[in-house]
C-alpha cells in the first residue's frame, strides 16, 4: 500500500460498521495516513481482527462495540473517544444493512430495522459529533449512501432504496447547516462492492453476471472506495460539501 506520510496527523476518525468490507478498507486507508482509529461495530470479534489489521501503520486504536441505531450507544462511543483522544475530527457513517425482500413481503420489524441501522444511525453518529467538530472549528463527515439511492438497489428491497435515498438529503442538509463551522458533509455512492456483505446476498453466478454487465465489467474493490473517502476527509476536497460522489464502475451514468 501506497504510503500517504502524514495526510491525517493528529485527526481521530470514528468509523462505523469498521470491523468488516467497506468500513475496514476506509478505517485502514486513514490509519496509513497517519489518523487515529476508533473502530465502531456490532461484532466484537470483528472489531478486534480489524483493529489487528491496523498495526501495520503503527496506528494508535480504539474498539466500541454498540448498535448505531441506539442513542446510549452512539454517545458512548463518542464518550470514549473524548476519553482517550480528547477529540473527534472525521466521521465515517458506514454500518449498514440490507435485505433482498419485495415490497409485498416485507414486515415491518424488518422495515424499520433496515431503515434505522442505514438511515437513523447516520443521524444519530452526526448529531453526536457536531458540538465537538464546531468547538474546532473543523470536520469531516462522510456518509455512505449508494447507487440505490439515484436509482433502485441492486441487490436490496425497497427499505434500502428508501433509506440510502432519505441518506443523500440528510447528507445536503446538514452540510448547509454546518458550512459556517468549517464542517464538511458528503455521501458517497457506491455501486457493487465485492464486500462479505455482497457475498453473503448474492450467488456467484448472479454475483459474475453483474460484473460482467458493467461498463468496467467487475466489481468494486473496497479500497477503491476507501480512496475517495479519504479524499473527502483531506484538505484537498475543503471546497466540497453536500455532494454525492458516485463510484460504481459506470453502472449509473447521471
Amino acid at each position: 500500500m501506497e504510503n500517504y506520510n502524514d495526510e491525517f496527523d493528529n485527526k481521530v476518525a470514528i468509523v462505523t460498521g469498521a470491523g468488516q468490507g467497506m468500513g475496514k478498507a476506509v478505517a485502514k486507508r486513514l490509519a496509513n495516513g497517519g489518523s487515529r482509529i476508533v473502530v465502531f461495530d456490532i461484532n466484537r470479534e470483528q472489531a478486534d481482527a480489524a483493529v489487528k489489521s491496523l498495526n501495520e501503520f503503527n496506528c494508535e486504536s480504539l474498539v466500541v462495540t454498540g448498535d448505531v441505531t441506539q442513542k446510549q450507544d452512539v454517545e458512548k462511543a463518542v464518550e470514549a473517544t473524548l476519553d482517550k483522544f480528547g477529540q473527534v475530527d472525521i466521521l465515517i457513517n458506514n454500518a449498514g444493512v440490507l435485505r433482498p425482500t419485495a415490497v409485498i413481503d416485507i414486515d415491518e420489524k424488518e422495515w424499520d430495522w433496515v431503515v434505522a441501522v442505514n438511515l437513523k444511525g447516520t443521524f444519530l453518529f452526526s448529531q453526536a459529533v457536531l458540538k465537538v467538530m464546531r468547538k474546532n472549528n473543523w470536520g469531516r463527515i462522510v456518509n455512505f449512501s449508494s447507487t440505490a439511492s439515484k436509482n433502485i438497489s441492486t441487490v436490496g428491497g425497497a427499505h434500502y432504496t428508501s433509506a440510502k435515498a432519505a441518506i443523500l438529503g440528510f447528507t445536503r442538509h446538514l452540510a448547509k447547516e454546518e458550512a459556517g463551522y468549517g464542517i464538511t458533509v458528503n455521501s458517497v455512492c457506491p455501486g457493487l462492492i465485492d464486500t462479505e456483505m455482497v457475498r453473503n446476498t448474492i450467488d456467484p453466478v448472479k454475483t459474475k453476471q453483474y460484473a460482467e454487465s458493467f461498463p468496467i465489467n467487475r466489481l468494486g474493490e473496497p479500497e477503491e472506495v476507501a480512496e475517495l473517502v479519504a479524499f473527502l476527509c483531506s484538505n484537498r476536497a475543503s471546497y466540497i460539501t453536500g455532494a454525492s460522489l458516485d463510484i460504481n464502475g459506470g453502472d449509473l451514468m447521471i
